[in-house]
């Protein structure tokens, strides 16, 4: 799989990091920036990944800061996006089964690198469930559209 990673300065450790462990499963990684722990702004990351993502460049999306609040707020204003913050592996698996999200956040200074990457292989390794979560998820397409649900 082809995956877009995108950090700012505070998750760029671990961007690195879950970069190299993506490569040793064998999966592209596409880097959205930022290179370096110099000081600069998350929400330019969290859109170029998910940019990546939703023009099919990239299949999934992973994009860090130092909460994975922020960057995930930035990622989700780019419609077609659907990204999610998890701190646990369930969380992640879930958001892929029902929401089918596209894309993960995570925060630096929130998880170590070890529970970083089970929650990066737990979606990964997740499948969307379709069926009931369908409509829903058509739902957040209506509602980038500006539809009243």
């Amino acid at each position: 799989m082809k995956i877009a990673v995108g950090a700012d300065h505070a998750g760029f450790t671990l961007k690195t990091e879950l970069s190299e462990h993506l490569r040793g499963l064998g999966h592209e990684v596409i880097d959205a920036g930022t290179n370096s722990t110099e000081r600069t702004d998350y929400p330019i990351y969290g859109s170029r990944a998910a940019r990546l993502v939703v023009t099919g460049e990239a299949d999934f999306g992973l994009i860090v800061c130092g909460s994975g609040i922020g960057i995930s707020i930035a990622a989700n204003k780019v419609p077609g996006a659907r990204c999610v913050v998890c701190t646990e592996p369930f969380s992640a698996q879930m958001a892929r089964r029902h929401n089918n999200a596209n894309m993960l956040a995570m925060g630096e200074r929130f998880v170590g690198v070890d529970m970083a990457k089970a929650i990066l292989d737990a979606f990964l390794e997740a499948d969307f469930e379709g069926g009931r979560h369908e409509g829903r998820v058509e739902l957040f397409s209506q509602i980038e559209q500006g539809k009243e649900l």
